[in-house]
């Protein structure tokens, strides 16, 4: 696997393979459980099957540093026990804009082990989504936030994000 620049310094990223299908599947679920504790995320795993392909790239961010974290995910299939836990992962694929039809790149996951946060780490892979959607030619990136998540939200402000969009719900009994 290619390893690519990273701006952060003591970390690199590589690009993921669909053989680390189970890695993401912790990692989403982790994302829901920091949110929403005390419920059971494992049909997150259905959603993986679903959309992670070649055509839905993955990045792993990696501790350069060190001997890696102490809050570790799992280990990946296709790493050996020796090998360093990512810290951090970017799930990207592709939406359909449903006002001008223009595909564009959506942000299906970023997420960040809590011990690495505020270091820059999610703002630089937003910057390297950014790049990869400019080079594909897209001329937007999507995303969902919940509105609980104000870090992230935060975070995507600062980087110029604008809601385009409100997905409503209703509760029904």
């Amino acid at each position: 696997m290619p390893n690519f620049d990273f701006p952060v310094d003591g970390y690199s990223i590589r690009r993921g393979s669909t053989v680390d299908k189970a890695l993401l599947v912790k990692f989403i679920q982790r994302t829901y459980q920091e949110l929403f504790s005390n419920q059971d995320f494992s049909h997150l795993a259905r959603t993986v099957e679903q959309y992670f392909s070649t055509d839905t790239p993955l990045w792993w961010v990696y501790e350069t540093q060190g001997t890696g974290n102490s809050e570790e995910i799992t280990q990946s299939p296709v790493t050996s026990p020796q090998s360093p836990i990512p810290t951090a992962c970017l799930w990207a694929g592709n939406a359909i804009d449903q006002v001008t039809g223009d595909r564009h790149a959506h942000i299906f996951l970023l997420y960040v082990v809590p011990s690495h946060r505020r270091r820059g780490i999610a703002k630089a892979l937003m910057q390297h989504i950014e790049n990869w959607a400019k080079q594909r030619g897209d001329r937007q990136i999507g995303l969902q936030v919940f509105t609980s998540n104000t870090p992230a939200l935060n975070l995507y402000q600062n980087l110029g994000y604008q809601t385009q969009s409100l997905w409503m719900i209703k509760f029904i009994r």
